[in-house]
């Protein structure tokens, strides 16, 4: 598939809100393609499967179509830092504020900050383009 991940935390006083209205964006613009939504928590010890599924609920989230992931700490530091190359959760809830556009081989084909007023629409169009690629 190609997807589309982000970092949050269900707690977030600050920018988690908006990212995850706007991954309702995506999820409704994407809605009939092949695409997945994934988010990770940087909270794992608050952030329960229950509350994950809460906060899935909050946000419309699709199920089959809008992950919401959990897991060690360590696992998701080298998740955040070495895999999608967004920074380092250090424990301090600090996190990157960028969705991340992974091709069907799960690469990096682009970041998108979400304080940017046409991150989104962009990040659609990039997804679409991405579908339309054969590998």
């Amino acid at each position: 598939h190609v997807w589309v991940a982000d970092f949050m935390f269900t707690n977030c006083p600050g920018p988690c809100p908006r990212m995850s209205s706007q991954m309702r964006q995506v999820q409704t613009a994407l809605a009939i393609a092949d695409v997945r939504l994934v988010s990770f928590t940087i909270d794992p010890q608050r952030d329960t499967p229950e509350a994950l599924t809460a906060y899935a609920v909050r946000y419309a989230a699709r199920p089959g179509i809008w992950y919401f992931l959990t897991g060690p700490v360590e696992t998701l530091r080298r998740l955040d830092r070495d895999v999608f190359k967004l920074g380092d959760i250090d424990g301090s809830l600090q996190h990157s504020t960028r969705f991340v556009l992974m091709d069907r081989k799960s690469r990096v084909r682009g970041y998108y900050p979400t304080s940017e007023p046409d991150a989104i629409s962009q990040l659609i169009a990039d997804a679409r383009r991405l579908l339309r690629e054969r590998s």
